[in-house]
């Protein structure tokens, strides 16, 4: 039976066995939970699927475990658990199974040029249905966004479909025509092309027809898209960015599960975590997700979630130093990254120097910003360790509120001069991002980081970048890193935020800076 499985999510999401159609939930939530898992492919946290499709004032986790219970009953079998839950995790098996829109996808991307007409044909027809209809509203805006560029890369593979099928070479001139018809009402520009294309058939005119399907793409753009909605141009871009990035799990020695993702293509670029990433939410940020596409430009991006946050397991036992440089030497083992420029933000600059010097034939370059070799526990004043234990206790009691005025007092120091939209979006950011607890023991462990005495041994060429008026940590830490590092270069910030928002002219000069470091250096 587990082998005969098969999962249409192509119109209304339906699960059939042996050919026999499976009577699923009636509830829409439980439907929606099942086609969010069977299409994204991977574990998600417990917590965060909470907030997609139970966030009520009443216990969402009850109602999860629900759900949960009604569609193992529907989808698993006696030699098969297709359901697969721990504490912190629930993701989907499918193994064996077919699932439509997944295998279109795969077909299309592997199948390039080489598809007869009966198939292409049959995809037609089976595109032309809505992705998961009558599933929309069952979550919250997060799930919607996600439909929405679910049915987006849909619209892609159709019109990739109508293409191959229009300029097949085994189909008739009327059935050409009519593909071509179709092709031309769901992507003008490219159908457009084609027709000019032959009348020119140079190599620039052949470029412009084969990169119209959107089916891959070296880098992640976040400001084109054919939307005339300036807003919407940039949350379909980050949609798109969400769906293309690759996110994988790898398993620390001392049995904690990290979080990663991959994006672009080309030489790699490895970002240290730093706390409050999500690699979910920060593709919709207005701190991370430009940051992050330019990085991305022309190269392989690849960053992972702190331990205790994200997607990373947050259950641990050690959230220290040792055990963040560890995360980092585990990351870049698994994805066989062998020589790359390493990117360090905040407290993920010290990581940065640490693992560079225990692996100097690996790191090829060092990028730093707003980092520090030594935490608060050794350089603040008396009066500035009472005041950060005291925000320490109060992130205990009050992070995880609906009030964001205990986040707001971070808020306020990374990012002085943001606007309200934007600090209003990060206080939401921190309560997804990790607990509690996790939140006063990150302060905790970020005061006790130093690597003042490994800055010498550095032997990877570095920039260090710092805000001049840094409200989080003074322009002087800043300064120190670079001036402990042989030969770094420095470059001060005109600005107050320790995390830059790319709406300021300074995340303009960061991110020329970084570029003409690599060029420079041949990175």
């Amino acid at each position: 039976m587990s082998q005969a499985l098969e999962i249409s999510l192509l119109g209304e999401l339906r699960v059939r066995a042996m050919g026999q159609e499976i009577v699923l939930p009636a509830s829409k939530k439980a439907r929606a939970l099942l086609a969010f898992l069977v299409a994204t492919g991977r574990p998600h946290r417990r917590e965060r699927l909470c907030e997609l499709f139970w966030d009520l004032p009443d216990d969402p986790k009850a109602a999860l475990r629900w759900a949960l219970s009604k569609l193992r009953r529907a989808v698993d079998t006696p030699d098969r658990l297709r359901i697969i839950a721990d504490r912190e995790r629930v993701q989907f098996d499918a193994e064996g199974i077919g699932i439509d829109i997944l295998d279109i996808h795969a077909r299309l991307r592997n199948q390039a040029g080489l598809l007869g007409v009966t198939e292409l044909e049959d995809m037609a027809t089976r595109l032309g249905n809505m992705l998961l209809d009558g599933l929309d509203g069952a979550g919250d805006e997060a799930f919607d966004a996600w439909l929405t560029a679910e049915r987006e890369d849909v619209h892609l593979a159709q019109v990739e479909v109508y293409r191959r099928l229009a300029t097949h070479r085994d189909i008739g001139p009327a059935a050409s025509r009519k593909w071509q018809r179709l092709w031309l009402e769901a992507d003008p520009e490219g159908a457009e092309a084609h027709q000019r294309m032959r009348s020119d058939t140079s190599p620039a005119g052949l470029q412009r027809v084969t990169s119209t399907s959107g089916l891959s793409s070296d880098h992640v753009v976040l400001a084109e898209t054919s939307s005339a909605d300036p807003a919407d141009r940039v949350r379909k871009a980050r949609a798109h960015a969400l769906r293309a990035q690759n996110i994988g799990f790898c398993d620390v020695a001392d049995g904690t599960r990290i979080a990663y993702a991959s994006i672009g293509a080309g030489p790699p670029i490895l970002k240290a975590a730093n706390w409050l990433n999500h690699l979910e939410f920060d593709w919709s940020s207005p701190i991370w997700g430009r940051s992050f596409a330019e990085l991305s430009r022309g190269r392989t991006f690849i960053r992972y979630d702190e331990r205790g946050c994200g997607l990373s397991d947050w259950d641990v036992d050690d959230l220290g130093f040792d055990a963040f440089v560890e995360d980092l030497e585990v990351v870049a083992d698994t994805l066989g990254l062998e020589r790359f420029p390493l990117v360090g933000i905040s407290q993920g600059c010290a990581v940065s120097v640490e693992y560079a010097v225990r692996h100097p034939e690996r790191v090829s370059g060092l990028i730093l910003i707003s980092g520090y070799a030594a935490g608060w526990r050794y350089l603040a004043s008396p009066e500035e360790q009472a005041r950060r234990e005291a925000v320490i206790t109060l992130t205990e009691l009050g992070w995880g509120t609906d009030n964001p005025a205990y986040r707001h007092i971070f808020s306020q120091t990374f990012m002085p001069d943001a606007s309200a939209e934007t600090l209003d979006w990060f206080d939401d950011f921190q309560r997804q991002t990790t607990s509690p607890k996790n939140a006063a023991r990150f302060q905790e462990a970020f005061g006790r980081i130093d690597v003042r005495h490994r800055l010498g041994q550095v032997k990877a060429p570095t920039i260090v970048l710092h805000s001049r008026y840094d409200q989080r940590i003074p322009l002087e830490l800043g300064q120190a890193v670079a001036a402990g590092i042989p030969g770094a270069q420095f470059v001060a910030l005109e600005s107050r935020n320790h995390i830059l928002v790319d709406q300021e002219p300074a995340w303009q000069v960061c991110l020329g800076a970084i570029h003409r470091f690599l060029e420079e250096n041949g990175i």
